[in-house]
């Protein structure tokens, strides 16, 4: 049961409405309910809009490593909303059977590419110590240059707590149409 209900047009305004309509006809799912209810705050919701877009474009990580990112936090975190938005979009991104069942073992998983375990380790140090090791932060480097290392703790970070006010307010995964 949601602690706070999907806002109507007059309590969030046009901009969420219109994201959550749009965006859950893309996955032919109803008007997708994280919107309905962040868009009950509206300012709180257009800043994280804009920070929560920009993480999702326009990166120096490629898509796929975005995803694979989101997607190992919100496994870590067994947040069934995450997921289940971004196994789709991680599909999309090329992420294929094999990667989506290795995603539950994490970096230990064989056939993950040197800077894939890499990325993989630094996002479970980040939710299990809320840290990377030194030793992981130079191999992170090896592969990723300084701008990209920064995004991927910006990136965890976020889907960390997305995932924790998404479970806080009891949300529940969108309905198809």
């Amino acid at each position: 049961m949601n602690r706070v209900r999907p806002g109507t047009i007059r309590e969030t305004g046009l901009l969420p409405q219109l994201i959550a309509r749009v965006t859950g006809r893309r996955f032919g799912l109803k008007p997708l309910g994280l919107f309905l209810v962040l868009g009950r705050h509206r300012p709180l919701f257009r800043a994280w809009l804009v920070f929560s877009s920009r993480l999702l474009r326009g990166t120096i990580l490629s898509r796929r490593e975005v995803e694979l990112v989101i997607l190992r936090v919100a496994l870590l975190r067994d947040c069934a909303y995450e997921l289940d938005h971004h196994l789709r979009l991680g599909r999309r991104a090329g992420l294929g059977d094999r990667e989506m069942a290795e995603l539950r073992t994490g970096s230990t998983a064989p056939g993950w590419s040197e800077r894939e375990r890499v990325l993989l380790t630094s996002v479970e140090e980040l939710h299990h110590a809320r840290d990377i090791t030194d030793g992981t932060w130079a191999a992170l480097r090896t592969h990723f240059p300084e701008r990209a290392a920064i995004e991927i703790c910006l990136l965890a970070g976020h889907y960390e707590l997305l995932a924790t006010t998404i479970t806080a307010l009891r949300l529940p995964v969108d309905q198809p149409r």
